[in-house]
């Protein structure tokens, strides 16, 4: 069978290959080589091209063809495992192992080893899901703890975690493990709800299953909010402060361990209106290491500094002598939003039929890259004191951040004091 080169020899400076499509000697039944390399063809012949018929298997005998066909599972299991949560495919999938299993020995090794793992990957998900659905359901308003227990005996996350960096240690655990439930197949289903090369036919029928995709988002939205949670809710001015300082130096060591989505969600906390409104407490905040982590992250330019330090990081995780420097957790929402681009941006198929071999060849680089990064272990010790309290403490709804603040710092104008008042009689019952 004739090889797929690999993507740079597909392309030339100028893009698509100019010399594709030149020579109608270089063609084979809807198919184009060149240097008896496989380049292009419509979705037709390329399906036909994989269909195995007598020329490639002449013996017709499963001894023939089990290993190949094992290859193929145990890559499609081990890659794709959320697949087969579908009963059909599973059963599916047992059929045929159960087939190749009959046969030889060492077969019947490989399919109960490749049937074992998938079982597990399978049901560490649903157990993962299990948490996820009991986190969400205990999750409380703070303002709703805040009537029912004194101010005075709340913890605050500098009790619980005093050092900073530890914080970004613990951080990073937490993004890890949930990077690590995305399946690819999510970063599909996110943005594809029709067959990708059809665009009249219904490929999803299902709801996505995108749940560990949504469930990252989330927990990045969660931070924001629980960063600016703890930043408003001291009463004293100094203390607000402390707590600013506090998350600067939990950013700036994210940004070194290469954690760029909890220092995204980190910043966007400290950006949210209700805490950039208190003036008086940035006046006694030294900025000058948050300006330069703003600076990191501007979305100028495309987020041009961003990209350049993901670049960075990603070069350190290829050279790296440790497991810390293997970290590279990328500012997830962006990613997406390329993905997304790329996807919604390029064609299927060019203007002659043939799938779009360049747009995919991107797709698959940059899931790939992804299913990289999330494969790396936490080198950082697990303590379950502080991922709990980051996981389940009670954060303020958006109305709780803008009446908290506005009681630490009045409002500075009438509509601010309309707002506070409103806030003050729905949130308090107060006039």
């Amino acid at each position: 069978m004739p090889q797929t080169p690999p993507f740079s020899a597909m392309f030339d400076s100028s893009g698509y290959n100019r010399n594709l499509y030149q020579s109608a000697e270089d063609s084979c039944g809807g198919l184009y080589y060149h240097d008896n390399n496989l380049l292009s063809g419509s979705l037709e012949a390329l399906i036909q091209h994989l269909v195995p018929n007598v020329d490639y298997y002449p013996d017709n005998q499963m001894r023939k063809i089990a290993p190949k066909i094992l290859q193929l599972l145990t890559e499609w299991t081990e890659t794709f495992p959320y697949d087969f949560r579908d009963e059909r495919m599973m059963r599916n999938l047992k059929d045929l192992a159960h087939r190749m299993a009959s046969g030889e020995e060492t077969y019947r090794k490989n399919v109960q080893q490749m049937m074992q793992s998938l079982i597990r990957k399978l049901a560490a998900l649903s157990q993962y899901e299990e948490v996820l659905a009991k986190i969400s359901s205990t999750s409380t308003d703070r303002l709703t703890v805040l009537k029912t227990k004194p101010q005075s005996i709340q913890r605050d996350i500098i009790t619980v975690c005093s050092d900073p960096y530890t914080l970004a240690q613990q951080l990073t655990h937490i993004e890890l493990e949930r990077l690590n439930y995305i399946g690819p197949e999510e970063f599909v289903q996110a943005f594809v709800q029709k067959d990708p090369l059809d665009n009249d036919k219904s490929c999803y029928s299902e709801r996505k299953k995108t749940r560990n995709l949504e469930a990252y988002v989330e927990w990045f939205n969660r931070l924001s909010y629980l960063v600016a949670t703890e930043i408003c809710m001291p009463v004293k001015k100094k203390h607000r402060a402390r707590m600013i300082e506090y998350f600067i130096d939990v950013a700036r060591e994210c940004f070194n361990i290469g954690n760029f989505n909890s220092l995204m969600a980190i910043i966007s906390g400290m950006n949210m209106s209700p805490v950039s409104r208190l003036k008086k407490t940035w006046g006694k905040v030294k900025t000058a290491k948050f300006d330069i982590l703003e600076h990191q992250m501007d979305p100028s330019s495309n987020f041009y500094n961003y990209r350049t330090a993901l670049r960075g990081a990603a070069q350190r995780s290829l050279t790296a002598h440790s497991s810390r420097e293997k970290i590279v957790i990328p500012f997830f929402s962006l990613l997406i939003k390329d993905i997304y681009f790329l996807n919604e941006g390029c064609a299927n198929r060019l203007p002659n039929g043939h799938v779009n071999f360049e747009k995919f060849w991107e797709l698959a680089k940059q899931v790939s890259e992804f299913m990289t990064w999330k494969q790396v272990e936490c080198p950082f010790e697990r303590d379950r004191k502080i991922l709990q309290y980051l996981l389940t403490v009670p954060v303020f709804s958006e109305d709780a951040l803008y009446l908290a603040s506005y009681e630490s710092e009045g409002p500075e104008n009438n509509i601010e004091k309309d707002r506070w008042k409103s806030l003050r009689s729905s949130l308090l019952g107060r006039v």
